[in-house]
């Protein structure tokens, strides 16, 4: 192996990592928008049972309640991308509460405890407070700074 073949190799790896680092902001959108998809379904379960009603409705303004308005509210506006650091905050905070709630009374393993969609949930969301929306959202034309006139 000759200088020339290592260094053409070095400078295909490099040029197939810019173009990953260029989408990059574009991949973090779409996961914004797909796990708050996914937990909106969970709002939409608890108060109209769509797709499908898991349980009775809940009582209105008990904990069960303000649960599922977080996951369909705040799901809507992670969606949408509109206030998401303050949003994900909020639904970063309620999947860490529900998991120490119910999950990790039943056991300390979340495999054995059915907390693992709760732990991720919590991570991605506070993942998101640190590091914004991504340009596929309100925010970024809202609160976008240095906007040409």
């Amino acid at each position: 192996m000759d200088a020339s073949t290592s260094l053409t190799d070095s400078s295909h790896a490099a040029s197939s990592m810019g173009g990953l680092t260029r989408i990059a902001p574009y991949v973090l959108s779409l996961l914004r928008i797909m796990a708050a998809l996914l937990f909106m379904e969970h709002g939409l379960s608890k108060f109209f049972g769509f797709p499908s009603a898991t349980a009775p409705h809940p009582t209105p303004f008990d904990l069960e309640w303000f649960s599922a308005a977080i996951e369909l509210v705040g799901g809507v506006l992670l969606t949408l991308g509109l206030f998401t650091r303050l949003a994900a905050l909020i639904m970063s905070g309620e999947m860490a509460v529900g998991y120490f709630l119910i999950h990790a009374p039943k056991s300390f393993y979340p495999y054995l405890n059915g907390g693992e969609l709760a732990i991720m949930y919590c991570f991605v969301f506070f993942y998101l407070v640190f590091a914004g929306a991504g340009p596929l959202s309100f925010d970024a034309l809202i609160f976008a700074k240095g906007r040409r006139p």
